[in-house]
């Protein structure tokens, strides 16, 4: 299953878990308080000791947690969709803390480096994270609450009972409310009662929905779709690939000498390309170096021109970044109107891996 692909799954999820989790028929404090206690939400905090690491907290455990308000955010530290969440997890769980509130994040990873403790310690501090993590690098705690998702929270009452989850991205006011419904029932007194407000920027910020055409993208062949390069697909092994004389929409194309394994794409030779006709504000691309330390320079254009001020954040205005480490890069972010365009990344060096495009 194309678990983080919030185009087919993630936010249709998230839109029937919502009108589950608190009917429309009656007032917002009644739905939490009946409604939610009724729901068969899968799911034990109990699970938490299947953790293989904790990062910024000594283990938790159910009884440690018993009489706290608990959230619990899987997540995956390459995932755009997680990321443009993290704002909100973030500020919940400062916010609240004060008033019983424990946030806990589980790193379930998607792709094999991901489960690198050290890859998992430098997203946590890059991204300012501050609150639990439970590393889930064997799915234990993942399975225990059979998971389908990135991003996905649950939150547990203060008498460890699962009242609520969220699948995908949004609903953040109703999260909220939800975690406030949950923390005065646990005998919380004053109570803030504002919404948290945020403006987030960069990565995090909300995606472009109403110009979003293009879907997530994997790049190897147990999951990628609408591959265009000519001829058949060579699995495991070196080949040569060609783009065809003209893309369609969410078409791509290797261009070179690469080998297309289960996961990713390695370039073998001293140079190649990946062409990808799409419809979107922000293109990003997870990719990563095939021997650690080993950096690889790219440059970019978008309909043949460097992308000026259209470049991301680890691209300058002519196009040109590094691939230092593996994880997501974001190469474009463009400026309205937003039309159909086609990108084109070239690598001049071997020793890459591409791992999958996302849009926003």
């Amino acid at each position: 299953m194309n678990v983080h692909s919030f185009f087919r799954r993630a936010m249709l999820a998230s839109a029937v878990a919502g009108t589950v989790a608190l009917a429309q028929s009656t007032p917002l404090e009644q739905q939490m308080t009946h409604a939610a206690i009724r729901l068969p939400i899968a799911g034990d905090i109990a699970a938490l000791g299947g953790a293989r690491e904790w990062l910024n907290s000594p283990p938790l455990t159910s009884a440690s947690l018993h009489g706290k308000v608990v959230l619990i955010d899987f997540w995956t530290y390459t995932c755009v969709n997680w990321r443009r969440t993290l704002p909100y997890v973030r500020a919940w769980a400062e916010k609240y803390k004060a008033h019983g509130l424990v946030v806990i994040g589980v790193h379930t990873p998607e792709f094999d480096f991901e489960k690198d403790l050290s890859n998992v310690r430098r997203a946590t501090k890059g991204f300012d994270i501050h609150y639990p993590i439970a590393v889930d690098s064997d799915y234990v705690i993942w399975r225990a609450f059979r998971n389908q998702y990135w991003p996905a929270l649950y939150i547990a009452d203060a008498q460890g009972r699962i009242r609520h989850h969220q699948f995908g991205e949004g609903s953040y006011e109703q999260t909220e409310r939800i975690i406030q419904q949950l923390l005065t029932e646990a005998g919380s007194l004053d109570l803030p009662r504002e919404l948290v407000s945020l403006d987030p920027q960069g990565v995090e910020a909300a995606a472009d929905w109403a110009d979003l055409k293009s879907p997530e993208t994997y790049v190897g062949y147990e999951r990628a779709e609408h591959f265009a390069s000519r001829g058949d697909t060579v699995p495991d092994r070196p080949n040569v690939y060609m783009a065809p004389p003209r893309l369609s929409l969410n078409e791509w194309a290797l261009v070179g000498d690469w080998t297309i394994g289960a996961d990713a794409a390695a370039l073998n030779g001293s140079s190649g390309r990946i062409i990808y006709r799409f419809h979107a504000r922000d293109l990003n691309l997870i990719m990563g170096p095939a021997v650690p330390g080993v950096r690889v320079r790219f440059r970019l254009r978008i309909d043949g021109q460097p992308p000026g001020i259209a470049h991301g954040i680890d691209v300058d205005e002519r196009g040109s970044g590094t691939v230092s480490e593996p994880r997501m890069y974001q190469l474009l972010r463009q400026p309205g109107p937003i039309t159909e365009r086609e990108f084109d990344i070239e690598f001049v060096a071997p020793g890459v891996q591409v791992f999958d495009f996302s849009f926003g």
